[in-house]
């Protein structure tokens, strides 16, 4: 897999937070591809929001900085000003040079380390977004996650690599599965018995995780991809 961008800061604009600028490049691409900004309820579900509230919360947060305008009383109501435009163009072309400006489309936050009892995609857990081929990927994921260990080793799973996640809360036996064990979040794979859920590494230095009926455990997410940290670099 190749990298195609890291997300920076808008150039001589406000400062704005990673979700922030994630925000203002899906308006962006979706202007460039239908003509029109998305809507609240667009942006949340292609973000992973809860509610269409929190997508209007991160836009008036943006257009108290001055990155955008909103217009009320329309759904589609968000317009970029004409400096946010440009910087964010200007900062693409310094980054890389694409065929098609479509394969730039798939924007995915990198989240580091997980509060407990926190929403894995909040705010504070995410580093930085990067850009990529959406074709890369033959499921398309959600997120990206840093892997912490080498418990995964023996299927290429290494410490520091990126581990592209989708967000599912269901996943089939077999399948390598991002899951929350109460204050922790582990990367393994799955296995359901009639008495137990197992949680297996694929490195024999480490023991499977067993899950008794009653414990805190929910899965946040399925594997569906890899990126070597090194080509990010």
């Amino acid at each position: 897999m190749t990298i195609l961008s890291d997300i920076s800061r808008l150039a001589e604009g406000p400062k704005l937070t990673a979700r922030q600028q994630q925000i203002l490049e899906l308006i962006q691409s979706a202007i460039a591809r239908t003509g029109a900004p998305p809507t609240r309820a667009e942006i949340a579900s292609e973000l992973g929001f809860k509610s269409a509230n929190a997508a209007e919360e991160h836009l008036q947060a943006l257009a108290r900085k001055g990155a955008i305008e909103l217009v009320s009383g329309t759904s589609r109501g968000i317009r970029l000003r004409s400096d946010t435009l440009r910087s964010l163009n200007e900062s693409r072309n310094k980054q890389f040079s694409l065929p098609l400006p479509s394969l730039a489309q798939l924007a995915l936050p990198l989240v580091g380390r997980v509060a407990a009892g926190s929403p894995i995609l909040a705010q504070e857990h995410i580093e930085q977004t990067y850009f990529f081929e959406s074709s890369l990927f033959q499921r398309q994921p959600d997120y990206l996650l840093k892997v912490r260990g080498m418990s995964m080793r023996d299927v290429g799973i290494m410490d520091g690599d990126l581990l592209a996640v989708q967000q599912n809360k269901e996943a089939r036996n077999g399948q390598i599965v991002v899951a929350r064990l109460g204050d922790e979040v582990t990367v393994k794979r799955l296995r359901r018995t009639k008495n137990h859920i197992e949680l297996l590494p694929e490195n024999t230095d480490f023991e499977t995780i067993i899950v008794q009926p009653g414990e805190p455990f929910e899965i946040e997410g399925l594997a569906v991809g890899l990126i070597r940290n090194t080509m990010l670099m």
